[in-house]
């Protein structure tokens, strides 16, 4: 049965869903977007995917088609619709079609489109063993704190790391990591404190980071937030990512070197299971 999605305020099976060929994402990457996980039917941490969503439109001077509590009405109708029980609900807002110009329209006519991915979030498999990943040269351009549709630099390194026999890509920046080609990054050193980068322009400010974070100060665990580097990333007991359609996942080996012992670190593991129990108990259905 195909999947039903939404396209500026219609519900239509994927076959009949289309946008413009001079829309504007299409044309010049010129939109946000943002992905909302699914657990037992409800959203997690939704309010806060659409609060960054403000923050991106805001950012590129972008009106959104549709008020939030909209939005929401059709999320929810999606994952009704599509029978969803656990995965993901995309939405993308781009500046809408208008005859190819690198100047902005007069009068933008925003797109607004979303679908569901049905995903295996609490129970992934690479929560089990943990991930390995290698380290590229970040070359994305200098607002990564707006979650933009342009990800051609963050595809490439997911794919190197895929051609290296990974599973994905650290990206670093004048010696330092700033994140994960998805997700954020994070090293646990061997006192037990969790090392992740400041925000700032430099990485995405993860909704899921912010969760996991303040989780981990409720139970007295030491956070810095400091720019660390792939040494340091490669001398520490743990390492992890975290990011929406992930949550916490355990970061095992690095450009081939082992992190710890090779295995997924009790601190970690902990992170993980604490998010899934906070993630279901704020369900929005």
């Amino acid at each position: 049965m195909s999947r039903i999605v939404y396209v500026n305020g219609r519900f239509v099976p994927e076959a009949e869903a289309h946008v413009s060929i001079f829309d504007r994402g299409f044309l010049f990457a010129d939109g946000v977007y943002e992905v909302s996980s699914v657990l037992d039917g409800g959203l997690v941490d939704n309010a806060a995917h659409l609060a960054r969503l403000e923050r991106s439109l805001g950012a590129l001077g972008m009106a959104s088609p549709a008020a939030p509590e909209e939005i929401v009405r059709a999320q929810k109708e999606l994952i009704a619709r599509n029978d969803l029980d656990e995965g993901v609900v995309y939405l993308q807002i781009t500046r809408g079609p208008a005859d190819r110009d690198f100047a902005y329209p007069a009068v933008p006519r925003p797109t607004l489109v979303m679908f569901t991915q049905e995903k295996a979030l609490v129970d992934n498999p690479l929560a089990a063993h943990g991930i390995r990943v290698v380290t590229v040269p970040d070359v994305r351009w200098k607002h990564r704190d707006v979650k933009t549709v342009g990800l051609l630099a963050a595809s490439m390194a997911k794919q190197a790391a895929l051609d290296a026999g990974a599973d994905d890509a650290w990206m670093v920046e004048d010696g330092f990591v700033t994140e994960g080609s998805s997700n954020n990054a994070y090293i646990v050193t061997g006192d037990g404190v969790v090392v992740t980068r400041h925000l700032g322009r430099e990485i995405l400010h993860g909704i899921t980071r912010s969760v996991v974070l303040a989780l981990a100060r409720e139970r007295q665990i030491t956070i810095e937030e400091r720019p660390f580097t792939v040494q340091e990333a490669k001398d520490a007991a743990e390492a992890f990512i975290t990011s929406a359609s992930t949550f916490v996942l355990p970061v095992v080996g690095i450009d081939g070197e082992k992190v710890g012992d090779g295995t997924p670190g009790p601190v970690t593991r902990r992170l993980r299971e604490i998010y899934v129990e906070s993630a279901r108990a704020g369900i929005d259905r």
